[in-house]
């Protein structure tokens, strides 16, 4: 087709860029060792890593895992937050020749239990702090290999013995646990040193992650990521960042935050493998629902790139000593995984200077597809434009394109999108076109200039007496009401329309009544869009990467109306 929105790129931002560079993301990663070598590469509680450290962590663990046994091919989970420990096992296991099985360690043993036999992982690597959660699991699946990290395994002496020792001792973060036979993160480190890595012939085609969905549309799946994925998708989001870059002068190596968690595809991708590629440092943090914590860990860097999402963002921008912080250097701040709302992204300019520019993707894209330029200086309410190599398509119901300015599903198509859901030839063929688009469940509409909005998922969408209601505009209209922190909404069954608009509040002011609520809603919508139910609530359900979980609500409404 016509990539009519090419005209709109940024000066220097191919319309495609070559996989084929790179025969694998080892290829590409074992560069920027050699590359990089001296540089910081991950900071986490103030101890850094160089590129040549995690290249000899990563060498001794991926020849230790070679030592157990395990064939090509072979799945390895990884099963941790933002600790030093995580970019060492993911580079390991990809050297060794597996496949990484991103693992959300915040994870019930119910849906752990579910990835690992789904899987057919074989080996886990963990942070203690979740062993307990594995050790519930483990029976059943076929896991005989399993690594324990402790949190101070990479800190240093003392750092790491006193880390280890308020963990434990003092803030009770480790449960009692019992994995006979597990080995230990810093033992297996020291016994690869003494061994020879057998190094894999990869290419392009090989498996390198299976990185699960959320399971909101069903059970989880993984979508398969071929190395030559990975290396599309990061290749074309270093060439989308370049005009981004150019906003502020960078002195020496550029710094990301990497607040979201990196078993994310966002954070995956564009924290972790981006940041390797272009010899930045990631500075790490292990749970950024602690604001305060991230926030001076922010305060002693000079940052340049902020991927995150919107809650995280909006969280941020609500704390008085957030505004305090350094924000010359800020060039780049990447909001994805769920809208960005109108009023957050303007807060979040005032204070930093910064503008947000969206993106879009998902697991099955390996993160991102398309993107604003990254030298916007305003809030767009779009997801922006197809990046390099990639193929938007609007469809209807019946799979036929639509015309610029209707509504339909985001269908997706280039080298990022994922080979298949894992071992589900059935859950692929509900996903794919016969020429090779991918169905995105999102509902969006992109313009003459080729930009892209989402108007929601398909499943969210409320239907009012015949009439849709999209989710996403009565949440972006609501929260610029003062007073509102954050909110969601969700359709609830209804006698006489068949569903009702219900929606759900956070207070940033105690003030805030219902009747104010009652009083703009009617204001701002009309009649079939107003929320015939509003509820206050203290805090939302949300996914660990700050998702608001719409379906927890209204689970929860179906069991009451029970």
């Amino acid at each position: 087709m016509d990539r009519f929105w090419l005209k709109n790129y940024p000066p220097g931002v191919p319309a495609d860029i070559d996989p084929s560079l790179y025969p694998s993301v080892v290829a590409l990663v074992e560069e920027s060792f050699a590359k990089y070598r001296d540089a910081r590469a991950y900071v986490c509680m103030d101890k850094a890593l160089t590129f040549g450290e995690l290249d000899a962590l990563s060498r001794a663990l991926a020849a230790w895992l070679q030592g157990r046994g395990l064939k090509r091919g072979a799945r390895v989970g990884i099963m941790m937050p933002n600790v030093l420990q995580y970019p060492v096992a993911i580079a390991a296991v990809l050297r060794a020749g597996f496949i990484a099985v991103n693992v959300n360690p915040l994870y019930t043993a119910r849906e752990l239990e579910h990835q690992l036999k789904d899987s057919g992982a074989e080996a886990v690597i963990v942070l203690e702090n979740f062993a307990s959660t594995l050790e519930q699991a483990i029976a059943g699946t076929a896991v005989k290999h399993v690594i324990v990290g402790a949190m101070g395994d990479l800190l240093g002496f003392p750092k790491g013995l006193i880390v280890d020792f308020v963990v434990r001792r003092v803030r009770k973060l480790v449960k009692p646990y019992a994995l006979p036979g597990h080995f230990k993160f810093k033992d297996a480190i020291a016994s690869g040193r003494t061994m020879k890595l057998d190094r894999p012939d990869l290419g392009p085609d090989d498996v390198a992650v299976l990185q699960y969905t959320g399971g909101t549309t069903g059970v989880a799946k993984g979508a398969t990521l071929l190395h030559h994925t990975l290396v599309a998708n990061l290749l074309a989001s270093e060439a989308w960042m370049q005009p981004g870059l150019k906003r502020k002068k960078i002195d020496g190596q550029a710094t990301i935050v990497c607040a979201l968690p990196l078993y994310h595809v966002f954070a995956f991708v564009t924290c972790g493998l981006l940041g390797m590629r272009t010899g930045a440092l990631n500075i790490l943090i292990p749970d950024p629902r602690d604001l305060k914590g991230t926030i001076e860990t922010l305060a002693k860097h000079r940052i340049n790139i902020f991927p995150g999402v919107n809650t995280l963002f909006n969280g941020l921008a609500h704390r008085p000593d957030f505004g305090k912080l350094d924000f010359s250097g800020l060039a780049i701040t990447n909001g994805g995984g769920m809208a960005v709302q109108e009023v957050v992204a303007k807060n979040w300019l005032a204070i930093t200077g910064c503008p947000i520019v969206e993106g879009y993707g998902l697991s099955e894209t390996s993160a991102g597809v398309t993107c604003n330029p990254t030298d916007s200086e305003a809030y767009t309410g779009s997801i922006g434009l197809p990046m390099p190599n990639v193929e938007i398509r609007i469809l209807d119901d019946d799979g036929n394109e639509v015309a610029l300015g209707q509504s339909g599903e985001i269908a997706i198509k280039g080298p990022q999108v994922m080979r298949d859901y894992w071992q589900r030839p059935d859950e692929t063929a509900k996903v794919m076109t016969p020429d090779g688009f991918f169905k995105s469940g999102d509902i969006g509409v992109m313009d003459a200039e080729g930009y892209v909005k989402i108007v929601d998922r398909k499943k969210d969408m409320i239907v009012v007496s015949g009439f849709k209601v999209f989710p996403n505009e009565i949440e972006a209209v609501v929260s610029g009401l003062p007073g509102v922190l954050e909110c969601a909404a969700i359709g609830v069954p209804d006698e006489k329309s068949g569903e009702a608009v219900m929606l759900f509040i956070v207070k940033k002011d105690p003030a805030l009544t219902l009747e104010a609520v009652k009083a703009f809603c009617a204001k701002e919508f009309t009649g079939y869009k107003r929320p015939k139910h509003i509820e206050f609530r203290s805090v939302l359900p949300k996914t660990n990467v700050g998702k608001i979980l719409r379906r927890e609500l209204r689970d929860e409404m179906v069991k009451k109306a029970a």
